[in-house]
């Protein structure tokens, strides 16, 4: 079963130096049919202004993963870690017991674009911990590049939860399959351009929740970035 849920129908907020659409219910916005789906909580497409971003602010028991689309983010945390990321790079934090941090945009003239994910955890309590990854072009063209998963496999940003997080570039024209295991579920999230997934056309900022299907098939329309959460 392949459930869509449409860009146009998420949430949304316009603070002036942040815009966001909320495919989850997030802050202000509440919709009880759509307060997560598994363990993934949170799928937030954020514009944020150029020198402007989130001041230090508090989390705990949640597993934050950004996903960086263009510009740039300035990242200061109370573990001490401090960095900037670009497009192609992947961050993953583990709030645990309890973390601070802040998320800029350290720009004077470019926006930042992103994909803001909460994975809830497999237990609370956690170590908070912090990782980031650079994936290339190379790395996600035409084929699933694992970027997220529990304990880290195969050079991915480690998460504390049984779920795996995959990105692909796909070129326009082209197919992509994955085979979901007996039991798995998955959601799907065009972070830009068009395609089609087991038939059902999706557009940018598309989601869908896949349930009791063996072979999920992808094909681009036209030049499609893409991420495939593998959840239990």
């Amino acid at each position: 079963m392949i459930t869509l849920r449409p860009s146009q129908e998420r949430g949304q907020s316009n603070l002036g130096w942040l815009r966001s659409r909320f495919t989850f219910s997030f802050a202000e916005y509440y919709d009880p049919q759509h307060v997560h789906f598994r363990h993934l909580r949170v799928i937030n497409e954020d514009h944020i202004a150029q020198g402007t971003g989130f001041g230090t602010h508090p989390h705990r028991d949640m597993e934050i993963i950004t996903y960086l689309l263009a510009g740039a983010l300035k990242h200061r945390d109370s573990m001490g870690e401090q960095s900037v990321i670009r497009p192609g790079d992947v961050q993953g934090v583990s709030a645990g017991t309890g973390i601070t941090h802040s998320e800029m945009n350290p720009s004077p003239t470019e926006q930042t674009h992103l994909l803001q994910i909460w994975i809830l955890p497999d237990a609370k309590g956690h170590t908070p911990s912090y990782e980031e990854k650079h994936f290339t072009a190379e790395e996600k063209s035409d084929r699933w590049c694992l970027v997220a998963g529990k304990g880290g496999p195969s050079g991915a940003i480690s998460i504390n939860q049984d779920a795996r997080l995959y990105a692909t570039l796909l070129g326009a024209g082209k197919e992509l399959s994955y085979d979901l295991a007996p039991g798995r579920y998955a959601w799907l999230q065009v972070a830009r351009g068009s395609a089609s997934l087991n038939g059902v056309e999706l557009a940018q900022g598309d989601g869908v929740a896949v349930s009791e299907e063996k072979t999920l098939v992808l094909r681009a329309h036209e030049p499609a970035e893409v991420l495939l959460f593998d959840l239990a």
